[in-house]
């Protein structure tokens, strides 16, 4: 399944992931910090699912327990029906800060992944594998230059190539175009979206941009101050492939000034908060 399935058909796919009443506390020196409180949510198999809410409310941890690399307090982060035990080659992570090493060239940070022994990617396949997502993100001419000669744009498209190339059926994103000037930004996105027409992935990525959530979305989740929790989930009327001319839409302009509407209620609801503690 690909991105450009319609909302009717993305209903009927199958159930991936499951969150079930998550509840997340982070020790402090004041006592537990709850940072999530029951969170529930479906996503289903080839759904673009974007979490958006306050900075600092819980959106990360969320990722990351889907990603593995953090156990929930209680409740239940399920995947095809199986607790979610840590990391895995199933799950391609992606990062603001590019992700990417310095040391090795743009060839050799791609096939990094590859190496992994739970990746088990045959060695015969690691050339084509390379050349094929160098090409798809303009990056052939710099294969052995290092990240230092790339641009940020550049950078990103490499961390962008390096989490697709071990096959990943998921991809989590966490503010993977955030450090970007906007250009660059919307023609990340745009390259996003059309490497996920020809690639069979799931994919969740936090976000604090409205705009870029509802333009690369089937779904929004919009999520509370901390302790996050679920406010609403959002269904996109917008099919895919999309363009930029989605921007101009009528529904577009609507639907940014309802989440945004939503998103600062969350923001004076933890400055609240702020203030009650420092009292």
């Amino acid at each position: 399944m690909s991105t450009a399935m319609n909302k009717d058909q993305a209903s009927q796919a199958p159930v991936r992931v499951s969150f079930r009443d998550l509840v997340v506390e982070f020790p402090t020196a004041q006592g537990p910090m709850r940072v999530l409180d029951g969170v529930s949510l479906d996503i289903r198999q080839g759904e673009f699912v974007s979490v958006i809410g306050p900075s600092g409310c819980g959106k990360t941890t969320l990722m990351n327990i889907l990603g593995g690399f953090v156990q929930p307090t209680s409740g239940q982060a399920l995947l095809d029906g199986k607790p979610v035990g840590g990391p895995g080659p199933d799950r391609g992570v992606m990062f603001q800060e590019y992700g990417v090493f310095p040391w090795l060239t743009v060839r050799k940070n791609i096939e990094f992944g590859l190496k992994l022994a739970g990746n088990k990617v045959p060695k015969s396949e690691h050339a084509a594998i390379v050349e094929r997502y160098m090409g798809l993100m303009g990056l052939k001419d710099f294969a052995d230059h290092y990240p230092k000669h790339l641009s940020g744009g550049m950078r990103q498209r490499l961390a962008l190539a390096r989490a697709y190339a071990v096959r990943p059926q998921f991809l989590l994103m966490d503010e993977p175009f955030g450090a970007l000037d906007a250009q660059t930004r919307s023609a990340m996105q745009d390259l996003l979206l059309e490497v996920l027409q020809t690639e069979d992935k799931t994919v969740m990525l936090i976000t604090h941009s409205v705009e870029e959530a509802i333009y690369l979305s089937s779904r929004i989740v919009v999520v509370t101050a901390r302790p996050a929790r679920i406010r609403t989930i959002i269904d996109l009327p917008f099919g895919y492939p999309r363009a930029e001319n989605l921007h101009e839409d009528p529904r577009f302009a609507a639907l940014r000034s309802e989440i945004r509407e939503l998103v600062m209620q969350e923001y004076a609801a933890q400055a609240r908060q702020s203030l009650r503690l420092s009292d």
